[in-house]
């Protein structure tokens, strides 16, 4: 029986009885239930709690640990967790049975983890060892709780709906020993048959490679694509909140966005690249590599086949999507820099040490310029570097935006001079504009204020229907 591996984001697992309903459930019948594996994120703001908040960077139990390490202030926030996990599977579950069992899986794992935090504290206090060399365990071990809570709690809420549902815990709870994240998975997913039970797995796996050095918080789409990748997934699925959409509709308006249907990965990639992740790049090389098409769609509309992406050219050229991003404008200027080299190299060397990510760049011949994803408070840092290898150099940076316009064949559409049009028309000016010669994203760099203008722009010259003339009344 063919099967499609599904994720479930942490914003929609907070509606997870909703979705039994509609999206698992349904209107099917038993015997349509299975041929399919759900892959699922913590509840809504569980890992902000148990490491630090996403946006905010408020720090939860991992940040207050390590941050002082000889404090208890974490296990007040380990409370809080304990607190908000409970909560969560509350407003979903509404058998006492059920409730029950949640509750003490909650107080088991909560307590499992407390006393290794204790004993490792304890351990830290001789000289001898260092919370430093512990920290990435840390980070897994309190990661894993809220993706094994939501997927105790998911099939919990299904087997009481008549579903034959099993938990397959990745996390590595009370396990001995490290084994590679494939062997995590094919373990888990040992004497599970998708044609007649639904596995929930945890969106967390716990393996030697250690997940969150490398992916950090994208750790639950690798599993994703792994898993996919291992078990000949017909498709991989991902369930969002929204649509993949042209532009945002909070921003150019819900009548005038449309829905992708269709692209492929290189637009995938581009998404990545500005912050708007239809899935984590390194996830998604993972499933073009294993012929999985990937299917985003809307959880809250399940009947709506969402957008396929796959590795399959446009059939005509065409704008997809407009989109947008804050950055900052690094710039170094060395009037002797022309015919020396090196310059490049020394500037990429010091970005990736302070941990600074690029989305594009432009040079001449004597300044080179990155457009960066990053803090001021870094760059002040990447600055002094800088300054320290070159002194001679003027070395500057300032806020900007990046407008994009993507699409997997923009040959022919005249985007860039189009673009810088329809900017113009709208009052505000380009500081910069790039299109490469594989004619599948054009970017504009204006100032930071103008960026939501620009993006309504470029929307309706390229990507919406004209609208019709009202003719006037005579």
């Amino acid at each position: 029986m063919a099967h499609t591996v599904e994720k479930i984001g942490g914003t929609s697992m907070s509606r997870i009885d909703e979705l039994r309903d509609t999206l698992i459930i349904g209107g099917r019948k038993e015997k349509d239930y299975y041929g399919r594996v759900f892959v699922v994120s913590a509840f809504g703001g569980i890992t902000n709690l148990l490491l630090e908040h996403k946006k905010s960077g408020e720090p939860g139990v991992y940040a207050a640990f390590v941050n002082d390490q000889t404090g208890h202030g974490w296990h007040d926030r380990l409370d809080t967790v304990a607190t908000a996990m409970t909560e969560a599977h509350h407003k979903v579950l509404d058998n006492s049975a059920d409730l029950e069992r949640a509750d003490a899986f909650v107080q088991d794992r909560i307590l499992g983890a407390r006393n290794c935090l204790i004993d490792l504290q304890r351990l830290c206090s001789y000289g001898h060892f260092r919370l430093s060399e512990h920290m990435s365990q840390i980070r897994e071990l309190l990661s894993g709780l809220g993706e094994a809570h939501s997927a105790f709690v998911t099939t919990l809420l299904l087997q009481r709906s008549g579903v034959n549902a099993r938990f397959v815990d990745l996390s590595g709870w009370r396990d001995e020993g490290n084994v590679s994240l494939e062997e995590r998975i094919r373990e888990g997913m040992n004497g599970v048959d998708p044609a007649t039970e639904m596995p929930i797995v945890t969106g967390y796996a716990q393996c030697e490679e250690g997940l969150m050095n490398e992916f950090d918080r994208g750790y639950s789409e690798v599993t994703f694509s792994r898993l996919a990748a291992l078990t000949g997934a017909s498709e991989a699925i991902i369930h969002k909140e929204f649509h993949l959409s042209s532009a945002d509709p909070a921003l150019v308006g819900a009548d005038a966005v449309r829905k992708l249907g269709r692209t492929n990965y290189d637009v995938a990639d581009q998404l990545s690249n500005l912050g708007m992740e239809a899935i984590h790049p390194k996830a998604a090389k993972t499933l073009r590599r294993a012929a999985v098409p990937l299917r985003v769609t809307n959880a809250f509309e399940p009947d709506d086949p969402g957008t396929l992406i796959d590795d399959q050219p446009a059939e005509a050229a065409g704008v997809e999507i407009v989109t947008g991003l804050d950055l900052y404008a690094l710039e170094l200027f060395e009037q002797d820099m022309v015919g020396v080299k090196g310059y490049d190299a020394a500037i990429l060397e010091v970005l990736t040490r302070h941990g600074v990510r690029i989305v594009s760049k432009v040079s001449n011949a004597n300044t080179i310029t990155h457009y960066v994803d990053s803090s001021l408070k870094v760059l002040r840092r990447v600055e002094k570097d800088l300054k320290d290898r070159y002194p001679s150099a003027v070395i500057s940076s300032r806020s900007i935006a990046m407008a994009s316009v993507v699409g997997r064949d923009l040959a022919g559409l005249s985007v860039l001079t189009r673009g810088l049009q329809a900017i113009a028309d709208a009052g505000h000016e380009a500081i910069g504009a790039t299109q490469g010669p594989r004619n599948v994203d054009v970017q504009f760099i204006v100032d930071r204020d103008a960026l939501n203008p620009v993006i309504v722009a470029l929307h309706r010259a390229l990507s919406e229907r004209p609208r019709p003339k009202l003719s006037r009344a005579a």
